[in-house]
């Protein structure tokens, strides 16, 4: 084997690692990353993201397993390698930028860390930020910079110490819609530019589609999907990875020919699909609303179950604003549904009242479920 096989098929970060935390809480994960690869972290808050970041980084102890990055052993429940000798660069939501530092020393402290010459480190430095878009602002302090000029200002310092794993803790969190997007694309190219292992931990489906190149999902402390980003958010196994996706998610059962909901209420046919367990998926946006008397109620029967749509009742539980109107969240069983504001406002939607809910069959995709949950 050449070295350039040899070093496509190592494996640049394989961590198990098990956090116990007082209280209960207990993280049980494991991730492991090809050289160059960018995984993303998708979870609901307190799922235990940031201390799975946090033990790959070195700042948590292992209760039990371990992290290798390359060939080397930098944590178990006996060792840990402090974080500034492990490879490894964490950058998170505050720049945590040193303040009485230029931007330009402030990149050179990492260069001047690994024995770089001051002269040489400063010279670096302004290329770096250069790179991020920081161009004849290495002279300004931290507090002379916009909060978006700041978080390059960090990506050049973490990128400058040469690291074999970048870990990415929300830092995207708190920007405004058209600095978080020029970020995202600075991180994305100067990532691969430099061909570091990358995990970064986000909540959204447009930070994992533009940097990532697979997706692991964690709700409670463990690993409850992963695969690339197409795959997990056209299959969601879980209502919170449905919700990233911007899809509808409602686990039932397929059984002689017709799916039906957890509680029933919900029912499809489907004659040539496999008995077992299946979520039905489908857009908010693929979902008709209107409200509804008692009368109606009683006509849901006749139709709720035939080929061409599947059709229920629901009470809404709250209204959202979104960009397109309005999002109508119901409940029993929970779905958003799309509606724009002339409907909202004609049709008077108020929470806790009843409406009648309908989406095309043709609209509906059933995705087959493992026995815990998850797509099969």
């Amino acid at each position: 084997m050449t070295d350039a096989a040899a070093s496509a098929t190592r494996t640049a970060l394989d961590a198990q690692v098990r956090v116990e935390r007082a209280g209960g809480f207990v993280l049980d994960a494991a991730v492991s990353a090809s050289p160059g690869e960018t995984i993303a972290v998708l979870g609901p808050s307190g799922a235990g993201k940031s201390t799975l970041l946090g033990a790959l980084a070195g700042l948590d102890r292992l209760s039990a397993g371990h992290v290798r990055i390359g060939d080397r052993l930098v944590s178990s429940p006996e060792l840990r390698v402090p974080p500034a000798r492990r490879g490894v660069a964490l950058l998170g939501q505050d720049p945590l930028l040193f303040p009485h530092l230029s931007a330009r020393d402030n990149v050179a402290f990492a260069l001047r860390s690994r024995g770089v010459s001051r002269a040489d480190a400063r010279r670096r430095a302004e290329d770096w930020l250069s790179r991020v878009g920081l161009s004849g602002l290495g002279l300004r302090r931290p507090a002379d910079l916009s909060g978006g000029q700041q978080q390059r200002a960090a990506l050049a310092r973490a990128l400058a110490a040469a690291p074999q794993v970048v870990l990415l803790d929300e830092p995207l969190t708190g920007l405004d819609v058209e600095t978080a997007s020029e970020i995202r694309g600075v991180l994305r190219d100067q990532v691969r530019a430099v061909g570091a292992t990358t995990i970064v931990v986000t909540h959204a489906a447009v930070d994992a589609a533009a940097l990532a190149d697979r997706v692991i999902v964690v709700e409670d402390g463990t690993v409850v999907q992963s695969g690339t980003v197409a795959e997990v958010l056209r299959a969601p196994a879980t209502r919170f990875v449905a919700a990233v996706a911007g899809l509808d998610r409602v686990p039932g059962i397929v059984r002689a020919g017709a799916w039906r909901d957890e509680t029933g209420m919900l029912q499809l046919a489907v004659p040539a699909v496999a008995d077992g367990r299946a979520s039905a998926v489908f857009r908010p946006g693929a979902v008709r609303l209107r409200p509804m008397g008692r009368e109606d109620v009683r006509a849901l029967a006749a139709d709720g179950a035939a080929e061409r749509e599947m059709a229920w009742t629901a009470r809404i539980a709250r209204v959202e604003p979104s960009p397109f109107g309005a999002l109508v969240q119901t409940t029993a069983p929970d779905v958003a549904v799309e509606v724009d504001v002339e409907v909202l406002a004609d049709r008077g939607l108020d929470v806790g009242g009843e409406v009648r809910l309908s989406v095309d069959a043709s609209s509906i995709r059933l995705v087959p479920m493992s026995a815990d949950g998850a797509p099969g």
